[in-house]
């Protein structure tokens, strides 16, 4: 069922102004568990998933001249942190645990829980008169609700000039990623369902996924994070690598607990 969203404190000010948004749509993705999901779009860019659209919106004249495009902006709701206590700082973790301003940052803690993500269009797709958009590079939880998409415009969205603060220049990629034997062959196995699972897993890893408070706590020798329909299990070689040591079927596909298994 779409969610709701009323601008009420719009209201306070002006009732006249009070608006309700319907979602159009819901986002099928390659993540599972908000744990993995990459920090901002296009860090990795073998995650796949596909945006369902909800009547009328999933008519094929909607996205008329949208296949010229290679991009597009999607606006959705955050809606895992819909019953956060919403707060005017946060700890990004590029600070690893200093607090910016919530308008200095992309922290799904919000005000209104509104978030945008750019993502590449792999294909607009229309069966039995039901139009369905293929996207990569996401970084979106299953479930997401889609407010909006727009379509990315390179002359006026792409700013090659600006400065982006602390956040100027990509993350670093912490660490170094092998896979074990079994957990090659089980990979290669997967590949044939879900296409680049090996640089989807590595990509994931290679930028440290774990909470900073995480990382510091030295008996954790091992982790795990759930994908598609699967179960990564990974341990921790030495500060600077990581080796996937275990790749199977999973129907749980929650929230996968940070402690050793």
């Amino acid at each position: 069922m779409p969610i709701t969203l009323t601008q009420s404190l719009l209201s306070i000010y002006n009732p006249a102004m009070t608006h309700t948004i319907e979602p159009i749509g819901t986002v099928h993705s390659c993540f599972k568990e908000l744990f993995g999901i990459p920090r901002q779009p296009g860090l990795v860019k073998a995650a796949r998933g596909w945006i369902e659209f909800y009547p009328p919106y999933n008519r094929a004249e909607a996205f008329n001249g949208l296949e010229g495009m290679s991009h597009l902006w999607i606006i959705f709701l955050f809606h895992k942190s819909l019953h956060n206590e919403m707060s005017l700082t946060v700890r990004p973790p590029r600070k690893e645990g200093k607090r910016m301003g919530v308008f200095a940052t992309r922290a799904p803690n919000r005000p209104n829980q509104l978030g945008q993500s750019v993502v590449e269009l792999e294909r607009v797709e229309t069966r039995h008169g039901k139009t369905t958009l293929y996207i990569k590079g996401l970084d979106l939880i299953e479930g997401t609700p889609v407010i909006d998409i727009k379509p990315y415009i390179p002359y006026v969205d792409s700013i090659p000039d600006a400065h982006g603060g602390f956040a100027h220049l990509a993350p670093e990629q912490r660490l170094q990623v092998s896979f074990s034997d079994k957990a090659s062959q089980q990979v290669d196995l997967f590949e044939k369902q879900h296409p680049q699972l090996r640089q989807l897993i590595s990509d994931i890893l290679q930028y440290d996924p774990r909470p900073v408070y995480v990382r510091k706590l030295a008996h954790k020798k091992q982790f795990g994070f759930f994908l598609y329909d699967l179960d990564v299990k990974v341990e921790i070689m030495d500060k600077g690598a990581v080796q996937v040591s275990n790749v199977v079927f999973s129907a749980q596909g929650t929230e996968h607990p940070y402690s050793d298994p």
